[in-house]
Formats: structure tokens, C-alpha cells, sequence
């Protein structure tokens, strides 16, 4: 087995992921909390929801121009500098904020700091380390996610119940400076081009959506975010709700527990899927495995009156559904586009699918008012409103193959 010391670009991905996991402690913050801070606040689930996706409105906002800096400049510094931003919103967060225009604010802030790491740290990877195994790299750095996630639940769950929400924030605005040290100080300066690049636009997006790959890619990936970020944001309060329906059951884990560990079971599976997808063809692949998670959706959605262990179970098979395609996704755009353009195209991907990312919890939150704003019935439909945008996913591969003949 080769060990990071011996094979520099195993090196590079461990520190990278490292790196992006501590750049997430405030990601799931918010989540975590949602229950109490909807009671402390008096919020309506379309409030809840705002606050949660518009995280991914500041991601929307900052990515084009933080990831596109990344064909310029040596992404390490992108992602260094926004860690001030991710550190800095979330910090408001738990000094100043104090309703929902004042959170949204925030959560913004942090939002575009996610921005700056994310994309750019897999910018910094994909310049460091190719050849045959980068697919597999990619499928590391990116269910590093996950491990980010779930770190954050468990950390923000923690904290909150012996500090209160407010120390939750403050002190999980730590970790992005953290991950700002350790990329300045172990990663190395990327090697220069070795031919100066004309001068593009930092955002392209007719470039990027002409090439039908690319395309395919872009609309998958914003269904697939639309979905999981939706999943995330609300899954804790959903955990909450099926637990008062099992009153006297002897739970060994908190909502934000089994959430957290949940979201771990997204790493073996998004990483496996992307092997898979490299073996029976991509497309396929993404397309079963979209159509099997808006499924589930629908019957997780209803699943809380069951055992609550019956309950998980259910939320568990469809996150890893969710999982499944989400390096498969990454990496086959990565390997599609060429190195000088990978940076504006991992913008526009970014844009699309965290754009997506701002609506599906929003939309969920509206959905479960529209229901009734409690009880089964609401959670379901609003679990379907997530599954919705997968179910749709046939019809973005006939666009893309529609576009291919013109």
C-alpha cells in the first residue's frame, strides 16, 4: 500500500480534505439548531427554510467570482482569504443575530466563504494531482463533504446543548481559520502555467452550457443539490418529529447524532458510486440512481409515524441514494473540461447546482406550510418536494441529447 509520505498527490488530497472538513465546522450549525431556533423565534417553515438556503444564495452570489479566480491565481489563496468569510458569518451569527433578516445576513456571509473553499480546494487538488487516479482523488476530496457535515452536526450539537446556540456559532467559527493555517503552511504554491493564457471572463456561462457534456453535468449536479441540501437542512427537525411520535422508546442517539451519522454513510457512498459509474458509463448510471432517490423521498417523507429506528432506516437509504451520484457527478465534469478552463467551468457548475441548493430547502419549508405546517402529511409532501427535481433528471438528458443533434 503506498503511504502519503511516499506519493506526494496522496499526500496533497489528505491535506486538502482535511483542510475543507475544518472549513465546514459551521456548514450543518444552522441545521442542527433549526428546532430551537424556530421556538425561540416564533418561525413559520417557509422562515426556517429561507434562512437555511439562502447559506447557498451567498454561495451563488460569491462563486462565480471566487472560483473563477482560480484560472488566474493559485487557488490556495482563494481558498485561504475566504475562510475569513466562512468564519466571519458564522460569528455574526452567534453574536448579533436576532431574527431571521439579521440570520439570513449571516448565513449569507458564511455562505460565500463556503464558496471560496469548496470549489477552489478542488481547483487546488485537480492542479496538483492528475493522471489516472485523479477520478479517485476527486471522489475523496468531495465526500470530504460529508465527513465536514456531520463533524459540524456533532460539534454544533454538542456545544448547544452546554453552551446554548449562540456559543454553538461562535465557537464553530473557528474551524475556517484553522483550515486557512494549515493550507498556508503545508501545501506548497502551485507550479505557473507554462504558456501565459489569454484573457477570459472569470464567468462563462454560454461556453460551458454549449458543450453538451458540460451541460448534462450542470443539470444533474442542480438537481442532485436541490435534493441534498434540502435533505440536510431539515433533516434534524425531521429526526425531532419522528421521535415525539415514539413516546417512551428507549433512543440511544439526539436527532443531530443520528443525522450526523447518517450523513457519514454519503462518504462509502458516493465514493463506491463513482467507481461504479466509471465502469457501466456515467450517464446511465446518474440517471438510475436520481430516479431510485426521488423515490425515496416520497417514502421517507411519510415514514415518521413508523418505529422511529424504522424511520432512520428510511432517511438513511435515501441520503445514500442521494450520495450515490455525487462524485460520479464532480468527477465527470472535471475530467470533460480542459485544465485552463476548469476554474470558470467549476464556477458555472457551482452557480447552477448551489443555486438549486438556495431553493430546496426554501421550497420545502413552503411546501410543509402549505400542508398544514405540522404532522405527517406536511412532512411527506415537503420530502416530495425534494424529489421532485431528480424525478426531473430524464428530462434534462433529452435536453442535453436534443442539443447534441442541433
Amino acid at each position: 500500500m503506498i503511504s502519503a509520505a511516499r506519493d506526494p498527490s496522496l499526500r496533497i488530497v489528505t491535506l486538502l480534505c482535511a483542510a475543507e472538513v475544518l472549513a465546514m465546522t459551521g456548514f450543518s450549525t444552522y441545521p442542527a439548531l433549526l428546532a430551537p431556533l424556530r421556538e425561540a423565534w416564533g418561525m413559520s417553515g417557509t422562515q426556517a427554510g429561507l434562512i437555511g438556503g439562502v447559506f447557498f444564495a451567498g454561495y451563488m452570489a460569491a462563486v462565480p467570482l471566487l472560483s473563477g479566480l482560480t484560472d488566474r491565481i493559485d487557488a490556495r489563496r482563494v481558498f485561504a482569504c475566504s475562510t475569513l468569510l466562512a468564519a466571519g458569518g458564522t460569528l455574526g451569527f452567534g453574536l448579533a443575530a436576532e431574527g431571521v433578516w439579521s440570520a439570513c445576513l449571516f448565513q449569507a456571509i458564511a455562505g460565500a466563504g463556503l464558496a471560496g473553499t469548496y470549489m477552489p480546494g478542488l481547483k487546488a487538488l485537480t492542479d496538483r494531482a492528475d493522471g489516472p487516479l485523479q477520478s479517485r482523488f476527486i471522489a475523496f476530496y468531495t465526500s470530504s463533504f460529508g465527513i465536514g457535515a456531520s463533524a459540524s452536526l456533532l460539534l454544533s450539537g454538542w456545544i448547544e446543548g452546554r453552551l446554548g446556540w449562540e456559543w454553538a456559532f461562535i465557537l464553530c467559527s473557528g474551524g475556517p481559520l484553522l483550515a486557512a493555517a494549515l493550507v498556508l503552511r503545508a501545501l506548497a504554491p502551485a507550479a505557473p502555467a507554462p504558456l501565459p493564457q489569454p484573457a477570459r471572463p472569470l464567468f462563462e456561462l454560454r461556453p460551458v452550457l454549449a458543450d453538451r457534456a458540460t451541460l448534462g453535468y450542470v443539470l444533474g449536479y442542480a438537481a442532485h443539490s436541490w435534493e441534498l441540501f434540502g435533505l440536510r437542512a431539515w433533516m434534524v427537525a425531521f429526526i425531532a418529529f419522528a421521535y415525539t411520535l415514539s413516546p417512551g422508546a428507549d433512543i440511544p442517539w439526539t436527532p443531530a447524532v443520528a443525522a450526523a451519522a447518517i450523513n457519514l454513510l454519503g462518504i462509502p457512498a458516493s465514493i463506491i458510486g463513482n467507481e461504479i459509474a466509471g465502469r457501466v458509463g456515467r450517464a446511465r448510471y446518474i440517471l438510475a440512481v436520481m430516479a431510485a432517490s426521488a423515490a425515496l423521498a416520497c417514502l421517507a417523507g411519510f415514514a415518521g409515524p413508523l418505529a422511529w429506528w424504522l424511520a432512520l432506516l428510511l432517511v438513511a437509504l435515501h441520503f445514500i441514494a442521494v450520495m450515490a451520484d455525487s462524485a460520479a457527478l464532480t468527477a465527470g465534469l472535471v475530467v470533460a473540461t480542459p485544465p485552463m478552463k476548469r476554474g470558470a467551468t467549476l464556477a458555472v457548475y457551482s452557480f447552477f447546482g448551489f443555486g438549486a441548493g438556495f431553493l430546496g430547502p426554501l421550497a420545502f419549508g413552503w411546501v410543509f406550510d402549505l400542508a398544514g405546517g405540522r404532522g405527517t402529511l406536511a412532512w411527506g409532501l415537503a420530502f416530495a418536494s425534494l424529489g421532485l427535481a431528480c424525478a426531473c433528471a430524464p428530462l434534462a438528458a433529452w435536453i442535453t441529447r436534443r442539443k447534441a443533434k442541433q
